[in-house]
């Protein structure tokens, strides 16, 4: 469906999405999607991660006790600090 615009209909549709958003916008808009996708693929990535430990596939020489201990938080994107949060996990039990 999207194969089949004219060159014409894509820039009615790029001046129409100019003047409801404006040029001033746009970049933000293009920043935040862009966020998004970096977001995505990292917590796709920690997903994928959790379902090798949790199959029993352990890096060798890793110490478990640590990563039990320490809290688990998932970072928005490399390198941003700011969005970090902490994962709740209620059926996590410590050990002492």
């Amino acid at each position: 469906m999207i194969g089949n615009l004219k060159p014409l209909e894509i820039l009615l549709i790029i001046v129409v999405i100019l003047l409801l958003f404006g040029a001033k916008k746009l970049p933000d808009m293009a920043r935040s999607l862009g966020k998004s996708a970096r977001i995505l693929k990292s917590e796709a990535k920690a997903m994928k991660k959790d379902d090798e430990t949790a199959g029993g596939q352990t890096t060798p020489g890793a110490d478990t006790t640590a990563q039990k201990d320490a809290p688990r938080t998932i970072q928005a994107a490399p390198g941003d600090v700011t969005s970090s949060r902490p994962v709740s996990e209620p059926n996590r039990t410590t050990q002492s």
